[in-house]
């Protein structure tokens, strides 16, 4: 279920999912626990100038009702926590709803209004070196892997030309999503992977039964659904990137590993990993981040909220006490835009806030630009923070 309350909140629940949710809320417990959930999710309660989430509620519905009527069903009041983190971006020392008409006055370069999220999109490189371009509307099949431009399958089984000695060979991989871009794959063992933007994983068409698994996040960030060892007659998962290696039998964690990054973060959602290097090894629990610093090689952990650390795979920014700069840098790989600060000083301003990823740039730099006076200004589709 909370899987389906995020992708609610995310608004790309279906009507199915939907459904399933009203009929999961008829209990009165389960209320309970959906409020607490999305409580505890978005630290609503850690605001220090708490909105009126029933005001938000009436506002978000009055919108929904005059402007989609039939296309929108709206959950009762209960779920007001829920409907306000659609559409707010909550700060942690100021929070302000502006109407309409307050939005219409804001005046922007034509460049930043233009800007829109990322979508589906990633190139595929084959064995042989050639590229192939997967976006949405677009398909591609070869004889071991299809796609229909929102993600890419390999067959379990694929007929692989043995070579002189009779051995299988096996083909390497690549897909590589740009920024403003992300992916999906189904790996030939049924392991599934998000790709982020400005993300590359190298992989092979199949795997060799008998041997562990290995895949290798060469750079950007990557949510790991790996298929059980039960199912491959034990062969362990390995990620391999930059200077660690994860291993896992079977589980869902997260690594970050951008090349302008000093770090390499690695997050457990399920089950167990063990994250190791030259040096060092750890073994990570649900909800521990393990940081790998790639100028020593000391790997240290931490205990976090996953949901915080896995969002953007449902499709939302959640920002927990993160500062302007970092959340400015997510920001540029997504919308493939670079920003960069002029006044150095508005860099660790600190925010806690929940963002749709299908939000234009435009509506996320209005609010900002509000709470924290700062201005910016475009120079060769460079945004410059001022």
């Amino acid at each position: 279920m909370k899987k389906i309350i995020i992708k609610y909140i995310a608004n790309t629940i279906t009507n199915l999912e939907l459904e399933e949710l009203k009929l999961w809320l008829k209990e009165e417990k389960n209320q309970k626990t959906f409020e607490q959930y999305i409580k505890a999710s978005y630290d609503i309660d850690t605001i220090m100038n708490k909105p009126d989430l029933d005001a938000a509620y009436k506002k978000l519905r009055q919108t929904l009702d005059a402007k989609q009527k039939s296309k929108v069903r709206i959950l009762p009041i209960w779920s007001k926590y829920a409907a306000a983190a659609v559409v707010v971006f909550m700060f942690s020392y100021l929070y302000t709803f502006y109407n309409q008409e307050q939005q219409t006055e804001e005046v922007l370069n034509t460049f930043v209004t233009t800007v829109t999220s990322g979508v589906d999109k990633a190139t595929l490189t084959l064995d042989d070196g050639s590229d192939i371009i997967l976006e949405e509307g677009k398909t591609y099949t070869n004889n071991s892997v299809a796609s229909n431009g929102e993600e890419i399958v390999y067959k379990v089984e694929e007929e692989i030309t043995p070579n002189k000695t009779g051995a299988k060979t096996i083909a390497y991989n690549y897909l590589t999503t740009p920024r403003g871009g992300e992916f999906h794959v189904v790996l030939a063992d049924g392991t599934e992977v998000w790709l982020n933007s400005e993300t590359k994983l190298k992989y092979p068409t199949f795997f060799k039964e008998g041997e562990s698994r290995k895949v290798e996040l060469v750079y950007g960030e990557a949510y790991f659904d790996v298929s059980s060892s039960k199912n491959h007659h034990g062969a362990t998962f390995k990620v391999l990137s930059n200077l660690q290696e994860v291993e896992v039998l079977g589980t869902e964690f997260n690594i970050k590993s951008y090349k302008d990054e000093t770090s390499i973060y690695t997050t457990l959602a399920e089950g167990k990993v063990a994250v190791s290097n030259n040096s060092f090894k750890e073994n990570l629990v649900v909800g521990e981040q393990s940081v790998l610093n790639k100028t020593t090689g000391d790997i240290a952990v931490k205990t976090v909220n996953i949901y915080n650390e896995t969002a953007w795979k449902s499709g939302v920014f959640s920002f927990k006490n993160k500062s302007l700069k970092e959340i400015m840098k997510v920001l540029s790989r997504w919308y493939d835009v670079d920003i960069v600060f002029e006044n150095k000083k508005l860099e660790t301003i600190k925010f806690n806030g929940i963002l749709s990823r299908k939000m234009t740039l435009e509506e996320i730099l209005i609010p900002i630009k509000r709470n924290v006076n700062l201005n910016y200004k475009v120079d060769n589709y460079k945004i410059i923070i001022k």
